[in-house]
């Protein structure tokens, strides 16, 4: 019985640097460039995250952050690339809800599949959206007379949308303010989508707070409500949707993403890394700017969070009357 335990434990002390290479080799992570996949354009409120994520991570671990915008199709395209990667933590999926909660109830097949191929790794940054109309003496100044403008002339009128949770916000509203009619025209992303509105092509659309509020500083647009559950502190006169009778609260969000059976070392370490890029001054500065936030979460946090915003953007969609593809 000695011998046999003696034996044991000198196998176990020989084996000991060979684990450790190995758990070393495991967490020593990134190996060479990290790409991220996003599935809307530069100027987008899930690019401004991504790119102030990826220089953290740059500056932190010395290797370069490549950033790759593949918008169009609502993320079907940057999404089915990102899912096809190798899962070894060098493809970073950057989204949004929109294609991991709200895309599964707008379309009868997916290229993809978001709870299967992806596993969630962290948010990055989080905000309400804001109904907004060209600012300019002609637009409605409230929301009850964009309601009265829909309600006289809705057939003549149309709403932009840059992703998927915009449409949501705008055809709730359609339907709360008994309007069927207002043409709706879908852009690749909110920065196309606003630069349509300022251009007078399209009449209102509710847009991501971080990428709309530039903008509203510099006057070119104006803003008649939030959908958050409580007014925003860079737009405490704008009301929430719900103080002026429009029941619409969504709050929109962007994280981060791995393939499936990316092994769990990895997800842990870009778990740290992404969460410490949200802390930083920079961080914290555009938050204070533009109304956004974040909340800080591990990365089997942050897969519960997506679990539960699954539900309730399939609950949203249906609440907007909106039928699958």
């Amino acid at each position: 019985m000695k011998r046999t335990a003696l034996r044991v434990v000198h196998l176990l002390l020989c084996s000991m640097p060979f684990m450790a290479v190995v758990a070393h080799a495991q967490t020593d992570y990134p190996t060479k460039a990290i790409r991220f996949v996003l599935p809307f354009p530069p100027g987008s409120g899930t690019d401004s995250a991504a790119r102030e994520s990826g220089n953290y991570i740059a500056r932190r671990t010395g290797r370069a952050v490549i950033v790759e915008n593949k918008p169009g199709g609502n993320g079907l395209i940057a999404a089915q690339q990102a899912a096809q990667a190798a899962p070894d933590g060098h493809t970073v999926f950057i989204t949004s809800m929109t294609t991991q909660s709200v895309n599964p109830y707008l379309y009868k097949k997916l290229p993809y599949d978001p709870v299967k191929d992806f596993v969630p790794v962290a948010m990055l940054s989080k905000s309400a959206m804001v109904l907004v109309v060209r600012n300019s003496f002609d637009q409605p100044k409230s929301v009850l007379e964009l309601t009265a403008k829909l309600e006289a002339q809705g057939e003549k009128l149309s709403f932009a949308s840059g992703n998927t949770s915009s449409l949501v916000a705008a055809e709730t509203y359609k339907r709360l303010a008994m309007s069927p009619s207002t043409v709706h025209v879908p852009y690749k992303g909110n920065p196309q989508a606003i630069s349509e509105l300022i251009g007078g092509n399209v009449d209102f659309m509710f847009a991501d707070l971080t990428v709309a509020s530039p903008l509203l500083k510099q006057g070119v647009i104006r803003a008649l409500g939030v959908t958050g559950s409580e007014r925003s502190s860079i737009l405490p006169d704008v009301p929430t949707m719900r103080e002026v009778g429009m029941p619409i609260e969504l709050t929109v969000w962007v994280g981060a993403y791995v393939p499936a059976k990316t092994p769990s070392t990895i997800i842990n370490r870009l778990n740290e890394l992404l969460n410490e890029s949200t802390q930083t001054k920079e961080a914290k500065e555009r938050f204070r700017l533009s109304g956004g936030s974040v909340v800080k979460m591990t990365a089997n946090e942050f897969q519960k969070f997506n679990e539960s915003e699954l539900q309730f953007w399939g609950r949203a969609v249906r609440a907007a009357g909106i039928q699958a593809e």
